[in-house]
């Protein structure tokens, strides 16, 4: 499914891919999804075509974040938008979603997508490493020090607990800070700073993965067994009540010689966000979120415990779209207990019935036991240090 999508966009240049479909005889996508290409879901989506011996196919998908980098309407400092326009990527500036209104005859671009996300700019950098491995093109692996370099100059806090910061929300000139530290962001900037330094000796990429993870390190709540997601707006203050998965199960393959001890997170995660054969996004969740579900499946494999990864096969092959893509639940709508930026009034960030290019990076990576997080998708490492208990 993945290789037809950038097999049908036309020559060989960059491209971006479509991070939701309709659901087959549903509603059209909302406006703001119409046009919407995600970079988290197309790194994922590069990645786990490296995964599958396809990189030429992952190669024009990181073109594309290397035209997002290098063509930004605006920005020259090395950062990336959260979202681009989906299709084939066209010389000039590349284009950002949005829709026009017809009522008020205005176009609209929606704050988020147009933002920057720290874990989205390292995500980035972790498909431009993969492909950099399969191709060593320079570029891949220039431009993926420019997005950490990004991370490391903009987005660093040093007020207690010191780690980098959520990111940017709106519209140029003047974006929004947002102040709050995420555990999954740092997770994603440690394994990114991480990759880096094995192929220069540049001290950004060894201070900045050693504050990641330093972070990481302190979210971790051994009383409890799982990790908080960050912190709250003000940077100092551990978000306590929230529970995500991501967080919970990320830093088990990303700091993999750390993973002995945190593995009560694995019986966290399954008391407290297992639902319906699967996993959801939140504890005490409402429905299966399928990217959760395939995560926590690659997770089990790689701390050995392939028994409990073994029932999740069949419930993400359920979830598979006449167009081979995995819709994102089940469920008409699920929620995360999350808001997508700081002007929401509620809890607003959901994921919906519809064919989702993330979920299906995620269970490709799963069925394939390709680590994301590490050169060359190891897992031996992860698994390794858990067998030795």
């Amino acid at each position: 499914a993945l290789s037809a999508r950038v097999g049908a966009l036309p020559g060989k240049g960059p491209v971006m891919l479509g991070s939701y479909e309709p659901a087959p005889g549903g509603e059209p996508l909302p406006a703001a999804l119409r046009q919407s290409a995600f970079v988290y879901d197309n790194a994922l989506a590069g990645i786990a075509l490296i995964a599958c011996g396809q990189p030429a196919a992952a190669r024009r998908i990181a073109d594309g974040v290397v035209a997002g980098v290098t063509r930004d309407r605006h920005y020259h400092d090395g950062r990336v938008r959260n979202a681009y326009r989906a299709g084939a990527v066209p010389d000039g500036p590349v284009p950002l979603p949005g829709w026009w209104d017809e009522p008020s005859k205005k176009w609209f671009e929606d704050r988020y997508q147009v933002g920057t996300a720290t874990g989205n700019v390292a995500w980035a950098a972790l498909l431009l490493l993969a492909v950099y491995e399969s191709t060593q093109d320079r570029r891949y692996l220039d431009t993926a020090g420019t997005l950490m370099g990004w991370i490391d100059k903009q987005t660093f806090a040093s007020e207690p607990p010191a780690a980098f910061i959520g990111g940017f929300f709106g519209h140029e000139p003047a974006p929004q800070r947002q102040g709050w530290k995420s555990t999954e962001h740092n997770v994603d900037a440690y394994a990114a700073f991480r990759w880096l330094g094995r192929y220069g000796n540049d001290p950004r990429w060894r201070t900045g993965a050693d504050r990641a993870r330093r972070f990481v390190e302190a979210m971790w709540q051994p009383g409890e067994g799982r990790f908080v997601i960050g912190t709250r707006d003000d940077g100092r203050t551990l978000n306590g009540g929230p529970s995500a998965l991501d967080a919970s199960l990320w830093p088990l393959i990303a700091v993999p010689e750390l993973a002995n001890g945190w593995r009560r997170a694995l019986d966290w995660t399954r008391s407290r966000h297992a639902v319906g054969g699967g996993y959801g996004f939140n504890a005490s969740p409402d429905g299966v979120w399928t990217e959760g579900t395939g995560q926590a499946a690659l997770v089990l494999r790689a701390m050995g415990r392939e028994d409990e990864a073994r029932p999740l096969w069949p419930l993400l092959l359920a979830q598979r779209a006449p167009s081979g893509y995995l819709y994102a639940t089940p469920e008409r709508r699920i929620r995360t207990g999350l808001q997508i930026g700081p002007d929401s009034t509620t809890d607003d960030f959901y994921y919906y019935h519809l064919p989702h290019l993330g979920a299906t990076a995620w269970a490709i990576l799963a069925a394939a036991g390709w680590n994301p997080f590490q050169p060359g998708g190891r897992q031996a490492d992860t698994a390794n240090v858990a067998n030795k208990e």
